[in-house]
């Protein structure tokens, strides 16, 4: 059937009413014969049956667009047509008409599936408005049907795993692609609660998910080890949706499951990897960084990670954790440079109460917290001599006593710890045990600074921009030559934070679609503009001296006039 709507304010019209067929059943002939010419007068294609069995031959041959049924017929009952055709579940509407209505009759006939129900005598307006209804609701119903047909297609072409969720975590849907990666089935996951499934590897699928409708916007990771299989590693990125419904509520969240498996494989081969887990670099020296974190997925080894401020020792210690066999396990990030000497003992080993002023209830310290898993202590150079010691049991005997406590308790947690600061100078200069340095540098991973694999900055310029851009809702596509010329030769004393410090606010003051000079910081641009101007003074003086300070070949050899020349010499002061 094609059904064709044209709106008209808040009406619709149907068109080409001679497509649809109405079968009328009653065994009244005259009857039959009125609703007949009535429907046809609207152009509709009519049927007539004068009782039940007429009917059912009918329907063997065809299936009418819409029915008009009297209830009672010599022969049977409208109800048992209204039954018969559910039965073969024709998309077919059944209005029932009745000679005696009730409430009970009108109520019965809806309950068993009927669209509406009209009264004899019935007259023409009323027969026409419930066609036109009916019909309307048919074309809807096929509509949401071929809809559903076409997205359960694609659900099911479609490479990439989809689980949809409501807001319980209850699960909606899940295509094939998903069960194969997941190890799920339709049967023990289709209504029930994801938050509910014990198996270790699904739990960075659920955070991911839970992050999403407690924030109400999208959150992805690049890469992610998933260890359902213990024949092999997989590698997948995760995305997760928030599903908003028509009102402009929180209905659930889509989960996107992309099989990176083959493509890491590859890339690792070719040592090509433009990304890992957050970190974003494929120069030799972040090659490098993938290596040692790809040797250290399966052990505890404690690791020392080092580097300049904002070079991303942070991701780094994520990478070790998230590459690692006990990646579903916590991951604890303490910054102890930030906390003060009195309360970082009382956070990294928890308290008992009463231990000291304040202390009105018992805690649980972050080492506790992250039994099985990581602690990454950041700043780890600035902690004091007496939590150097306290650091040095754990890590030579893997237990600790909590504050106002002498009860040890015992932890397998791996020690992922973050300097800026050169241990070694610190242990020569008497502020750092070396026992504790020799301790936490069983491996190093030095991260080199931005300057130092400037090749990186192009892939670095399109991840936050991918970020910003999704975040400020923009669609800023590059950054221009100049400013490609003013970052790779910037120092970035601040590195990649300073490089994302930049971007953020490129994007905010960029209202077109490419970011140019004027858009940069302006500490930025002003670098920029003093060496430029510096490296044209240099290639003035040098064209100069080459040609004996003839400034007609010197202005020739620099591709400018001559009085352009002169006022470049006293713009910058240069004379012989």
């Amino acid at each position: 059937m094609n059904c064709l709507f044209r709106k008209r304010g808040t009406d619709f019209v149907m068109e080409n009413r001679m497509k649809y067929k109405i079968l009328v059943v009653d065994d009244e002939r005259n009857i039959c014969f009125t609703l007949k010419r009535f429907l046809e007068d609207e152009g509709y294609k009519v049927f007539v049956a004068e009782g039940y069995w007429d009917a059912m031959d009918l329907l063997a041959d065809q299936v009418p667009d819409l029915v008009f049924a009297d209830i009672m017929l010599v022969d049977g009952s409208g109800m048992d047509l209204l039954n018969e055709i559910n039965r073969k579940k024709f998309n077919c509407p059944v209005v029932m008409i009745t000679g005696v209505p009730t409430i009970q009759t009108a109520a019965e006939a809806v309950r068993l599936g009927a669209f509406d129900y009209l009264s004899k005598p019935v007259r023409q307006k009323d027969l026409i408005r419930v066609a036109a209804t009916a019909l309307k609701h048919k074309a809807v119903v096929e509509e949401k049907e071929r809809l559903q047909t076409n997205l359960k297609a694609i659900f099911k072409s479609v490479q990439d795993g989809i689980i949809t969720i409501d807001r319980q975590f209850n699960v909606i849907e899940i295509n094939q692609a998903a069960q194969k990666l997941c190890g799920l089935t339709r049967e023990t996951t289709l209504g029930r609660s994801l938050e509910s499934r014990t198996e270790s590897h699904c739990e960075h699928c659920i955070n991911l998910l839970k992050k999403t409708i407690e924030q109400k916007s999208p959150n992805w990771t690049r890469l992610q080890t998933c260890r359902r299989n213990t024949s092999f590693e997989q590698m997948v990125s995760l995305k997760a949706t928030p599903l908003i419904n028509n009102a402009g509520s929180l209905s659930g969240a889509v989960l996107v499951i992309r099989d990176e498996t083959r493509l890491v494989a590859l890339e690792k081969n070719l040592k090509e990897r433009s990304a890992f887990y957050n970190i974003v670099g494929k120069s030799e020296k972040m090659q490098n960084i993938y290596t040692s974190i790809d040797n250290l997925a399966d052990v505890r080894t404690t690791v020392l990670v080092t580097g300049e401020s904002g070079t991303g020792k942070e991701l780094v210690g994520e990478a070790l954790h998230y590459r690692s066999v006990f990646s579903e396990k916590p991951l604890i990030k303490v910054n102890c440079g930030t906390i003060a000497e009195n309360l970082l003992e009382s956070e990294l080993f928890g308290h008992v109460k009463g231990s000291f002023s304040g202390a009105i209830t018992d805690r649980t310290g972050r080492f506790q917290v992250a039994n099985g898993g990581t602690i990454l202590l950041d700043e780890i150079g600035d902690i004091t001599p007496k939590m150097q010691l306290a650091l040095l049991r754990v890590l030579q005997e893997k237990e600790f006593e909590r504050v106002g406590s002498s009860t040890p308790i015992k932890v397998d947690v791996r020690i992922v710890a973050a300097t800026n600061l050169d241990l070694l100078k610190e242990v020569e200069a008497g502020r750092f045990r070396q026992d504790l340095y020799y301790r936490l540098q069983v491996v190093e991973i030095t991260i080199p600074p931005l300057r130092e694999h400037k090749e990186d900055i192009p892939l670095l310029v399109e991840h936050f921009l991918n970020h910003f851009n999704k975040e400020m809702n923009k669609n800023i596509l590059n950054i221009s030559q100049a400013v490609k010329d003013i970052f790779f030769r910037h120092n970035w004393a601040g590195n990649i934070r300073e490089l994302k410090n930049v971007m953020e606010h490129s994007v905010i003051f960029c209202p077109g679609s490419i970011i140019h000079p004027e858009h940069l910081p302006s500490r930025v641009a002003d670098f920029f503009q003093n060496s430029r101007q510096e490296i044209q003074k240099r290639e003035i003086i040098d064209a100069l001296e080459k040609f004996r300070w003839n400034k007609t070949k010197a202005a020739d050899e620099l591709g400018m006039s001559r009085q352009n020349l002169y006022r470049k010499l006293k713009e910058h002061n240069i004379d012989k």
